[in-house]
């Protein structure tokens, strides 16, 4: 993803009026440096962990010490009730949330406990804080998975998203850059078939040459890499996985994006209720994850409207950032709802003090902010917040979405999408279905043949005994 400036004005927007307070934050992260998809288990770097860390500086400064500080939040010594940290039961998202959150509350110093007995204690290094990163099952495994979709278990959304592979983009692509990619198998035929050196892995296959060349020291052929060789499989690697992660008239792709809305709506919502209350809890949320839940959230927030730069994969250790502020006087209390507002931020890459996030109007207007009511009514446009809400849209029916199926044809998710788009096979799930459709189809018309002109079923055997040749055909779904 390569940002232009044309919006850098925004920018300033991004700084805090002298009357302006931050009441609360909540961040999606993508995770650092890692080794290749293809050569799994992946794992984070050291790079990784020096990104995803720096990243956790910056937020601290912005939102625990700077003059975007958050009303109320513990600048040093964390206060658990005030931060919710999630990740995927993945590895690399794992560690870079606990790599993030080192950089955002580190050690207290030297911390010495003085027992009864006399003895002293001193905190193991240096007094490092214990946060712990609560689990999603949504997104397990996300940086194993060569395909975004296989992190789900939403039915729909894997056969929404597999739809664009019979779409005429896709075709075009695959056909277009056949010579593009076999120029490449040499680069890369240590890890792939050359059969797979193709647009339909364009992900995969940059995955791959990116990895290598921040790492190695030698690649072979490397002479094909030239700069614009880099570029167009970074480019086609955006367009294929934007194609797979979200569609205007298909939305069901963008399951990750629809949950990351409700998470964010629900979060926000105590952000809220807590300080209506009077307590000093729910501030600051922080989530990591992996880009196809960006890309589902920014093609259904309209992001690619305000910069077409959004429909390209972000770079490692990219943020999103969504902050509750106000410009009342809140000496009277906690301001009211028509009172508060929301404003979203991004930076593409690991965000620092001289390259801070960059401010973008949502819902495809020109609004730097938009008032509470105005966003938790556009993100209620898509978000899923319950589970039930999730298996009616999916289409499943076992497991936990069991206490939710209705049977019959009462299930949603039987009909068309409730975001305009309907059932739409992939090649591998079209195929076996299509397979029996045509099978059925047959037999159905053999049946009425048969019974209408007088035909009846005999065996092989009986067949070969009158000296009749054979012949066995078979479907491979």
């Amino acid at each position: 993803m390569h940002f232009t400036t044309a919006l850098s004005v925004l920018s300033m927007l991004a700084s805090v009026e002298a009357a302006e307070t931050v009441l609360g934050a909540y961040i999606f992260h993508r995770h650092g440096d890692r080794t290749p998809k293809s050569l799994a288990p992946t794992n984070l770097t050291t790079l990784g962990y020096e990104q995803v860390y720096a990243s956790g500086q910056y937020y601290r400064s912005r939102y625990l010490t700077g003059s975007s500080k958050i009303r109320g939040i513990n600048k040093d010594t964390v206060k658990l009730s005030q931060l919710s940290v999630t990740a995927p039961v993945d590895n690399v998202l794992q560690n870079s949330a606990m790599g993030f959150l080192q950089g955002l509350y580190p050690p207290v110093g030297q911390t010495i406990q003085a027992l009864a007995n006399g003895n002293e204690v001193q905190a193991p290094m240096d007094g490092y804080q214990l946060i712990p990163v609560n689990t999603l099952a949504t997104g397990a495994g996300s940086e194993d998975a060569g395909w975004l979709q296989d992190a789900t278990t939403c039915y729909n959304a894997k056969i929404s998203s597999n739809s664009y592979f019979t779409s005429t983009e896709y075709t075009n692509l695959l056909n277009s850059t056949k010579d593009f990619y076999a120029a490449l198998v040499p680069v890369v035929n240590g890890t792939f078939n050359e059969k797979d050196v193709t647009y339909k892995n364009a992900y995969i296959v940059y995955d791959l040459i990116n990895v290598a060349e921040i790492h190695n020291t030698s690649i072979p052929s490397s002479d094909v890499l030239t700069n614009s060789t880099l570029f167009q499989t970074r480019t086609l690697a955006d367009a294929h996985e934007w194609g797979l992660a979200y569609n205007e008239t298909d939305q069901m792709r963008s399951i990750s994006g629809m949950q990351l809305a409700g998470e964010i709506l629900k979060y926000m919502n105590s952000t809220i209720t807590s300080g209506k209350a009077g307590l000093s809890s729910n501030k600051f949320g922080i989530q990591f994850g992996a880009y196809a839940t960006f890309f589902s959230f920014f093609g259904l927030a309209s992001l690619q409207k305000a910069n077409p730069d959004f429909m390209g994969v972000p770079d490692y250790a990219s943020s999103m950032a969504l902050e509750l502020f106000t410009n009342a006087d809140l000496s009277g209390g906690y301001p009211s709802n028509d009172d508060l507002q929301v404003r979203f931020l991004f930076h593409n890459g690991t965000a620092s003090n001289s390259s801070e996030p960059v401010v973008y109007p949502l819902f495809g207007g020109s609004a730097n902010s938009v008032s509470w009511t105005d966003f938790s009514n556009g993100l209620s446009q898509f978000a899923v917040s319950t589970t039930e809400a999730w298996c009616h849209k999916c289409g499943n029916s076992t497991g936990t979405c069991a206490a939710y199926a209705t049977g019959g044809n009462d299930n949603p998710s039987t009909t068309q999408n409730s975001n305009g788009g309907g059932h739409h096979m992939s090649a591998a799930i079209g195929g076996v279905i299509g397979a029996f459709v045509t099978l059925a189809v047959v037999l159905g018309s053999l049946l009425a043949i048969m019974l209408l002109g007088g035909f009846r079923l005999v065996s092989k055997k009986t067949l070969a005994g009158r000296g009749s040749p054979v012949s066995e055909t078979g479907v491979k779904a």
